[in-house]
């Protein structure tokens, strides 16, 4: 029972010193990168292991990444996935999976007492180390997914998604989707998930993280263990540019639905961009800002347009998209777009005024304690800085780059970065 205290214990913690938390930073012999943070408020730690292994990695083998990613928890050494469940269970631990445009990552959180950490840490690093990607596992989990590819056809959202990206992309690694398609996915073969993991799954690939009432010594035992089971490999390449839009598209996919998904933008921001701290405050002005943004107030305040409308920056290795988004009436899209795209525009043109400015740098850097007020959050974040090689200092100096961020220079990066004249538009609904 008490195992099962966990997850309460970790709901009420609510630290408010992540402002100055202290980033450790190592490398293994074998050429993986560490980053711990000691929180000793609760005896608790979480794991994680990324890879550069993410949907962007699958060539022309759309969706191999994700199923890849999905078979590790089906069957490692010699436990089923019955098994690893209980395993977990039995020590109050949790674990997930997942991937990304970019990333490919495994996560753990355990309590710290002995018994119990070493047995979560046991069965994480043979999932990590020993996936044994059986051909029945395979054969189940691919089933799974072609169904679940097969229902994403019903959901005109995630249709809509899928032509914004490929407006966006085109035949640039990051324009499929992550789980791939139908026609891709249906002729895998187990040995093309043995043969990506083989390759990607290797400790000079490998970012470990650890956040949790560890000491550094015990943070560096738990990395070597975990990566000294994987081949060392080598990191790929890196993903190649984004070629950026010349002009406009329009796309309408007929959807037989009462309401129309709205998809605007392009190529916007990448993690390392000197420009992203302004086009992150000009956006939260523009459409981030939810129900204070130009976007939700014109298109929804003042017109009843929409439920809602917004816009968002998805930084990425390269260019992650810019996008604009709304539902609306199918007979009141046309106006809706129309109205969407005079914001945009007349932002980019004028820029935010002072006081807009203001309102947002306050609402943003006021709630930011709160994006990282747990080891979960904490970790989210001590991840992107680890994966995309950002300061270590970046959640200290956070606030201070976007107090320092101006009017001109909001103005001056959308102008540059942002062209209403080359947005891609899609829409998915009734005619």
């Amino acid at each position: 029972m008490r195992f099962k205290l966990i997850g309460l214990l970790f709901l009420l913690v609510a630290q408010s010193g992540w402002a100055t938390v202290k980033i450790e930073h190592w490398q293994t012999s074998q050429g993986g990168r560490v980053y711990f943070v000691n929180t000793p408020a609760l005896p608790m730690v979480d794991v994680r292991v990324t890879f550069d292994a993410g949907s962007a990695r699958d060539d022309a083998q759309f969706g191999l990444a994700a199923l890849t990613s999905s078979m590790l928890e089906a069957g490692a050494g010699e436990w089923g996935a019955d098994e690893i469940a209980n395993r977990f269970e039995s020590v109050g631990a949790t674990f997930a999976n997942g991937v990304s445009k970019d990333m490919a990552w495994i996560s753990m959180r355990s309590l710290v007492e002995k018994p119990l950490l070493d047995k979560a840490l046991a069965t994480y690093q043979t999932i990590l180390t020993k996936p044994r990607f059986d051909e029945a596992d395979f054969q189940r989990e691919k089933s799974r997914t072609l169904a679940g590819l097969k229902h994403r056809e019903e959901s005109p959202a995630a249709l809509a998604s899928i032509a914004f990206y490929k407006a966006l992309y085109h035949d640039h690694p990051y324009g499929h989707p992550d789980e791939g398609v139908v026609q891709t996915v249906a002729g895998f073969e187990v040995a093309d998930l043995k043969e990506f993991y083989q390759k990607y799954y290797v400790a000079s690939n490998a970012v470990v993280v650890i956040v949790g009432d560890v000491n550094k010594a015990k943070a560096e035992q738990m990395a070597n263990e975990l990566l000294v089971g994987l081949a060392v490999g080598q990191k790929p390449q890196d993903i190649p540019m984004v070629t950026m839009p010349t002009k406009s598209s329009f796309e309408h996919l007929d959807f037989p639905s009462t309401q129309t998904h709205v998809l605007a933008g392009m190529p916007g921001t990448y993690r390392k961009d000197p420009d992203y701290f302004a086009l992150y405050v000009g956006n939260h002005i523009l459409g981030g800002g939810s129900l204070v943004s130009k976007l939700f107030d014109e298109v929804r305040e003042k017109r009843g347009l929409a439920y809602s409308a917004s816009s968002q920056f998805a930084p990425l290795f390269r260019q992650g998209p810019f996008t604009i988004g709304l539902q609306t009436r199918n007979d009141q899209t046309t106006k809706a777009v129309e109205v969407m795209n005079a914001t945009v525009k007349d932002f980019v043109e004028k820029g935010p005024t002072e006081k807009e400015l203001t309102a947002a740098k306050q609402n943003i850097t006021g709630g930011f304690a709160m994006r990282v007020d747990t080891n979960s959050k904490l970790t989210d974040y001590i991840t992107m800085i680890g994966f995309y090689q950002q300061p270590l200092d970046y959640l200290e100096v956070f606030q201070n780059e976007i107090d320092a961020v101006t009017v001109e220079a909001v103005k001056d990066a959308f102008n540059r970065r942002i062209r209403p004249e080359w947005l891609q538009t899609v829409t998915v609904g009734g005619k």
